[in-house]
């Protein structure tokens, strides 16, 4: 029996390609893309043109308002630094969570899920209560001259706290299938426990952590319910950049929210394209590298 080619020449059609093993790509493939046009395309294009509408003078009146631009440092720097933070000790928490068996493990493990499940608006108030100057933790800093509520810093701890879970559930499942017998073929080639985690383990978890990092900055940059709380919205020190969207909102200065959203898009474009670049050299190293 002879097994026809996918594309086949026949005098009468042409080419013509034989059918999927699994069809409906088309239907598919159509859905998708009606689908994802109506929940991310037309809305962010939505912004963009009217942006675009502004015309360029208003608009970089608007976007690079003294005040717009602190609200935007601080938005895009506290989530690099929550990310860049959260990648450090996502990384220890998922390393512990894996590598290591003690009593209540598996709670710590469910609680690294809380952020995702509690409301964002419950997540400031505890931190606000926990971190202002009369309460738990700010009460015993207080005297030290550190103050953490109503401040930046307390901007980067919200970030923090919601951007851990993003981290270790990427790391997690790399580092648990991650084949224990090369550490011991690197440590019977006389490699110490420091070679080796520089030169066998970090190469195969540097893509999850820069994935995590990913998603934990683009998490950041847009939150807004667990940081109102704890920031004290002070303009031009602690007045993030969303909030500030909603601000201008409710002033019916639609032009000025249209304007911080569509810089708050392209600023985070730039980034994610940077770290999937990133990802996708890593990729490409360690493929040559194997």
């Amino acid at each position: 029996m002879i097994v026809p080619p996918s594309s086949a020449w026949t005098p009468r059609f042409g080419f013509r390609r034989s059918p999927s093993v699994l069809p409906g790509f088309g239907l598919t493939m159509g859905l998708t893309l009606t689908w994802l046009s109506l929940i991310i395309l037309i809305p962010l294009a939505g912004v963009f043109i009217r942006s675009a509408g502004l015309g360029w003078e208003e608009f970089a009146t608007l976007a690079w308002d003294p005040r717009t631009v602190a609200a935007l440092k601080l938005s895009f720097g506290a989530a690099l630094a929550a990310a860049a933070i959260n990648t450090v000790f996502g990384l220890l928490v998922a390393w512990v969570l894996v590598r290591y068996d003690f009593p209540g493990r598996k709670l710590v493990d469910a609680a690294i899920d809380l952020p995702f499940a509690l409301p964002t608006a419950v997540a400031g108030l505890a931190l606000t209560a926990l971190y202002a100057p009369n309460g738990w933790i700010g009460s015993l800093l207080d005297p030290l001259g550190i103050k953490i509520a109503y401040t930046p810093a307390g901007v980067v701890i919200a970030l923090v706290f919601i951007g851990l879970p993003f981290v270790v559930r990427t790391v997690q499942p790399v580092l648990a299938d991650f084949d224990q017998d090369l550490e011991e073929a690197a440590a019977t080639l006389g490699a110490t426990r420091l070679q080796t985690i520089a030169r066998v383990i970090m190469p195969a978890l540097l893509p999850p952590l820069l994935t995590g990092f990913a998603l934990a900055f683009a998490r950041g940059v847009g939150e807004y319910g667990s940081i109102i709380f704890i920031a004290g919205n002070i303009p031009y020190r602690s007045e993030i950049a969303p909030l500030l969207i909603v601000i201008r909102l409710e002033e019916y200065n639609y032009a000025g929210a249209t304007a911080i959203a569509a810089v708050m898009l392209v600023i985070s474009f730039a980034l994610l394209l940077v770290i999937n670049l990133l990802q996708g050299w890593n990729r490409r190293r360690s493929g040559q590298a194997v």
